[in-house]
């Protein structure tokens, strides 16, 4: 299982264990898996076939036809495809298989003779084929029809996607590379560097691999391409709207960036990219770039809720430490890119840091995005509301919504990862999952209430006893874990290793180990240099970011401040949200008392003290439209 590299070299060292050798039996996750098995893909298809995003494949638009099959469009419809291919291979059902056997019909016979498949280039500007790599998503929407093949085939066996997208891709790679007659570009909006990996490893085609790295080790090299093409076209490429290359990540090679900047999304697919192919490759420099940008943005650039991008105006990054909570763009995609990024650098390295960020992207930042019913959703995650924020059925750009719904469908490839001689947990979500090791089946089966609770127990099935070691994750908020195995008391000291313990030792079957990860109600304050929430605090418990709501604490939330020393608690209630821990307590909360007919006064405003309810991040904007806030003042 462990991959053989040069001695120093980065490898793949862990692979996930597939989600479909995974359970998810649990009172958090399962239920909002079942909301996207049953509402989300059914709504999502609807929501495609309306726009006109699938008919489009149909390729039976004429000049002066509405609506114009759009630049993007492809991208959408092959992220559904990836999100109904993993719910039907965990919970097989004839009405998914029968939209899907249509709509992937559909696609692959879309392809022209020489491979190309691309709605807009094909019937409405055929003539600019690969005239605007920069902006026009043409290797975007390939990455992600590629996406879309590969897990198609791996779902249902069926080759129809997948053969027509490795023509697809075998006809990129005779437009693209440094021959005599092949263009030297690359894709403005990276997505196809990530998806030519998930191709190689499904067919094990070197050349796509290969084409891989020729995406990125072509980006930022001098003279531009961009610049080149956009001459080509008859354009000032000074012109460009965003004037900076590392708008899209090409002001630098990317083994020479140091600093998360651009577009997030582009910027997460990129760095995703760049992970995988420094353990498939063993280079070490594509690594320590990866790391050093990872580093970049989680101590300087990353919201409570494992959000980034604070700006709409690029959609992405602005400086360090500018954080605004209620102009925060915080784009759901990105979340769920950081996640991709992280649980790649996982692989490389079994590092706590990299889960404990993915563990706050997926309770937080990600699971934002849709609301509980599974048919509306977030572009934008702000941490701040003054009562007009709220999720939308569909969006002209709609991006987000097919890509929490492939998410969630596969979330179970995020907990368990399996080496040669290892077994690792990085989530802690009750159900099974089924390993590999020693030759033969070893299920893990966790029992626990998490993120309610922080009591896991995992009890092992074994044909025949072996000798494997079994890393538990210790999650980074957690400072006074506990573990026993079979009863007995294990020391901890010394044993946490990049967040995680290992316990190696000969297994036997029914083998029951227990992890206590005690959960207080903490405070939380951002670095000095946030000024945004300078003097304010937040709330979190285990990994769960919580925030106020007007429904819950009535108007002017900007009005409360958290007395230091106010004592908290935390109560689950079954009947709220689907069910859900609230955090009470008092607060300090100014009146109006004594400012009648007046804006400034020298005099202190008076205060009078309320109750507070805090509820997940995660939830809120489900019940009546409202104010909410993430960051509170704090007083003494």
């Amino acid at each position: 299982m462990e991959a053989t590299q040069t001695e120093g070299t980065p490898a793949r060292r862990f692979v996930p264990v597939p989600f479909t050798d995974v359970v998810i039996a649990d009172r958090f996750w399962a239920p909002r898996m079942r909301v996207n098995r049953e509402r989300t893909i059914a709504y999502q298809y609807a929501q495609c076939k309306e726009t006109g995003r699938i008919d489009a494949f149909r390729l039976n638009w004429k000049p002066g036809d509405e609506p114009v099959p759009h630049i993007f469009w492809d991208s959408d419809v092959a992220k559904w495809i990836e999100a109904a291919s993993y719910t039907l291979a965990t919970d097989p059902s004839a009405e998914v298989e029968a939209l899907l056997d249509e709509v992937v019909a559909l696609v692959a016979a879309a392809g022209q003779p020489d491979g190309y498949l691309n709605t807009h280039y094909t019937v409405v500007e055929p003539e600019k084929r690969w005239s605007n790599l920069r902006d026009c998503h043409e290797l975007y929407c390939a990455g992600h029809l590629m996406e879309a093949a590969v897990a198609h085939f791996q779902a249902t066996g069926k080759r129809t996607l997948l053969d027509a997208l490795c023509r697809y891709a075998d006809y990129i790679g005779t437009v693209f590379g440094t021959g005599p007659g092949q263009k030297r570009g690359y894709c403005g909006h990276e997505e196809i560097e990530l998806a030519l990996v998930k191709l190689y490893r499904a067919t094990g085609e070197r050349r796509y691999l290969e084409l891989s790295r020729y995406f990125l080790d072509e980006r930022g090299r001098q003279p531009h391409y961009f610049d080149q093409e956009a001459r080509e076209r008859g354009e000032d490429p000074g012109a460009y709207y965003f004037q900076k290359y590392d708008y899209c990540q090409v002001h630098l090679p990317v083994r020479e960036q140091s600093e998360v900047v651009g577009h997030a999304v582009r910027a997460m697919y990129l760095y995703s990219a760049m992970a995988d192919l420094a353990g498939e490759l063993g280079d070490a420099a594509l690594l320590a770039a990866s790391e050093r940008l990872w580093e970049n943005l989680t101590t300087t650039r990353l919201y409570l809720t494992a959000g980034i991008g604070p700006s709409r105006h690029n959609e992405g990054f602005t400086r360090s430490y500018d954080l605004p909570n209620e102009t925060a763009y915080a784009e759901t995609c990105a979340a769920i890119g950081l996640v991709f990024w992280s649980h790649r650098l996982l692989q490389l390295d079994c590092d706590g840091r990299y889960a404990d960020v993915l563990e706050r992207a997926l309770y937080n930042g990600v699971l934002s995005g849709v609301s509980l019913d599974g048919d509306r959703f977030f572009y934008e995650n702000p941490l701040a509301s003054l009562g007009g924020h709220h999720r939308q059925a569909w969006f002209g750009c709609a991006c987000c919504p097919p890509n929490v719904a492939r998410l969630l469908a596969s979330l179970g490839e995020y907990v368990y990862a399996q080496s040669e001689h290892d077994a690792v947990v990085h989530l802690y979500i009750a159900g099974q999952g089924r390993l590999r090791l020693g030759g033969q089946t070893v299920t893990l089966t966790q029992e626990t209430n998490y993120p309610w609770e922080g009591r896991v127990a995992l009890t092992l099935q074994l044909e025949q006893p072996a000798r494997f070691g079994l890393r538990l994750r210790v999650p980074g908020w957690c400072r006074e874990a506990r573990l026993r195995v079979n009863g007995e008391e294990v020391s901890l000291a010394g044993k946490v290793e990049k967040g995680y313990v290992r316990v190696e030792r000969e297994w036997r079957n029914g083998d029951r180990v227990e992890l206590d990860l005690p959960m207080p109600i903490e405070r939380v304050y951002a670095h000095p240099e946030v000024r945004q929430d300078a003097g304010l605090v937040a709330l979190q418990r285990g990994p769960v970011v919580y925030c106020l709501e007007e429904v819950d604490n009535g108007p002017a939330l900007h009005r409360f401040a958290l007395p230091r020393e106010a004592t908290l608690q935390a109560q689950f209630r079954p009947e709220l949200l689907g069910g859900v821990t609230v955090l009470t307590g008092e607060a300090e909360y100014l009146v109006d008392e004594g400012w009648a007919g007046t804006l400034y006064q020298t005099r202190r405003p008076a205060a009078e003290t309320r109750p507070i309810t805090a509820v997940p991040y995660c939830v809120w904007d489900n019940r009546q439209p409202g104010q909410m806030q993430v960051w509170l003042r704090e007083s003494c």
